[in-house]
């Protein structure tokens, strides 16, 4: 006797996205954060803070953004893991995912509690980040 298992996230056609909503909010909490510290490295903007400062403030909000992501991604993996586990773009996010994060508690964190100059590190911590969206965006398409 085989029993048949049935995902609960596709059992209903609003689960799928607004789970991926909940994924979408936490790239941009955990993007947009770590952004704004990157922009501060790069003199754009808040003048008044130093880069450690923001960074510190803005701390909570980005864990959150990473813990969303962390949780929500995952779920939204096993609605079809064969489609994903597959799909170049979910691959090259993954890996792209892993070296932002790894980046961003290391070197990353390095450079902004030093106040020293970051431009370079944050044109790398930039560049990880979009490359993580823009392998979601095209997960669609490939």
């Amino acid at each position: 006797m085989l029993l048949e298992f049935t995902n609960p996230l596709n059992a209903s056609p609003l689960v799928f996205p607004v789970l991926e909503c909940f994924h979408i909010l936490g790239f941009a909490f955990s993007v947009g954060t770590v952004a704004i510290v990157d922009f501060r490295l790069l003199g754009v903007g808040m003048q008044r803070e130093s880069a450690a400062e923001i960074a510190k403030d803005l701390a909570p909000w980005t864990l959150f953004g990473i813990g969303s992501m962390l949780i929500s991604g995952p779920l939204l993996f096993i609605s079809d893991p064969d489609m994903y586990y597959l799909n170049r773009a979910f691959q090259i996010k993954m890996v792209l995912l892993l070296l932002a994060i790894v980046f961003n508690y290391t070197s990353h964190r390095k450079v902004v509690q030093s106040g020293g100059p970051g431009k370079l590190t944050a044109c790398i911590s930039l560049a990880l980040w979009a490359g993580v969206i823009f392998g979601g965006i095209f997960i669609a398409f490939i």
